[in-house]
């Protein structure tokens, strides 16, 4: 189980905190990436096949994030076994302009490199919400790209969306523009969609547009009656709610993110990647690059002597409540040995959870106030 971090963006999203650089203009530094990521793949191949034996539990995916592959990038990680020739899934993030920009040939691509599962970011189909969010499309061109990607033969595809958007003071909001944006969605008919509500992250152009008063969030009942049609009108259509930002077409259910949701081992490569391994000694490690380019880059570099990435060693109570956090976000919720009785039973009076067949849940009406609920758990 393997993530790639692509850290290049053509611009950067009001909304996003992710770390990012922009790729105008430096194209050595990418290669100097790709060669560093290769590195770093070719020393910690052992570590990572270690963990997967230990753990007891093998998933085979490739989950390529922020950018687009190079064949160079995925041959080396096949040559060393992280991955196989064929995946049962391989997922690449992609924008609706990458694919109108690069075209049929790029699709073909790829196919050919062995992609199977396409993520791309919509975020919406309203132009003047794609606007506040400084995305580099439009309504009608994600349509387009969606329809691309399906004329390539791409049958697992999922897009992600954004609720909860507020807006840009001055201008004047568009009732209605949410539900519009399903409508279209469904007309697409993909077999996943993500859906977050809009937060303001540290250091992201929206948050420096709220502390100069030009940005206003959504209010909190906006944010519930958008939440309750996303999954009312996602129900109806046939989609899973197997996960609290997740809906999914049955049997589509992302494999690789249901596996960060068991707890499974997985090794994530290039700059402010995180990774988590089982040892021999049967302790838990959690490990992550650093969020800077050149430091990676300097740090895998041909002649330098790889430091070892920051980490820490879990506990087992910490172990447990992260259980607790990922498995109640699912459908499948978690053991319930895994609660305290106190806490379960709190949690079941409340109408908080649900117990069946010795597995806890949280109530599929309270999962807008999961984040409060698993606090109180944990």
């Amino acid at each position: 189980m393997i993530y790639v971090h692509v850290p290049f963006c053509r611009s950067f999203c009001s909304y996003c905190g992710f770390y990012s650089e922009l790729c105008a203009g430096r194209e050595e530094m990418m290669d100097a990436y790709a060669a560093a990521l290769c590195r770093e793949a070719a020393a910690r191949a052992a570590e990572h096949s270690e963990a997967v034996v230990a753990a007891g539990e093998s998933i085979d995916t490739l989950y390529i994030g922020g950018g687009t592959p190079s064949v160079l990038i995925v041959e080396r990680l096949r040559a060393l076994g992280l991955c196989s020739p064929a995946p049962l899934e391989f997922t690449l993030e992609v924008n609706p302009d990458d694919i109108l920009h690069r075209g049929e040939d790029y699709l073909r691509g790829l196919r050919e490199l062995g992609v199977n599962r396409i993520s791309m970011g919509v975020q919406s189909f309203d132009d003047a919400r794609l606007r506040l969010m400084n995305r580099r499309h439009g309504a009608d061109d994600a349509v387009r790209a969606f329809r691309m990607l399906r004329e390539a033969g791409f049958g697992n595809i999922s897009i992600d969306l954004i609720y909860g958007t507020g807006e840009i003071c001055g201008e004047p909001s568009r009732p209605g523009q949410w539900e519009a944006s399903l409508d279209r969605a469904l007309e697409l008919r993909p077999e996943h969609i993500s859906a977050y509500q809009l937060s303001l992250e540290p250091d992201s152009i929206l948050e420096k547009l709220y502390a100069d008063g030009r940005f206003r969030p959504a209010d909190d009942e906006v944010c519930v009656r958008e939440w309750e049609l996303l999954c009312r009108r996602l129900d109806e259509a046939g989609y899973m709610h197997y996960e609290i930002s997740n809906f999914a077409l049955p049997g589509y259910e992302a494999v690789h993110n249901s596996a960060y949701w068991r707890h499974s081992p997985y090794l994530g490569l290039g700059p402010a990647a995180h990774s988590l391994s089982l040892g021999r000694d049967g302790v838990w490690k959690r490990s992550w690059n650093p969020a800077d380019l050149q430091a990676y880059i300097d740090n895998w570099g041909p002649d330098a002597c790889p430091k070892a990435a920051e980490c820490e060693l879990l506990s087992e109570e910490q172990l447990r409540m992260e259980s607790i956090m990922l498995g109640l976000r699912t459908s499948k919720g978690v053991e319930a040995a895994l609660l305290g009785r106190e806490a379960l039973e709190r949690g079941l009076a409340e109408g908080n959870l649900i117990c069946e067949g010795g597995r806890v849940r949280i109530a599929p009406s309270r999962l807008f106030v999961s984040d409060s609920i698993i606090a109180s758990l944990v």
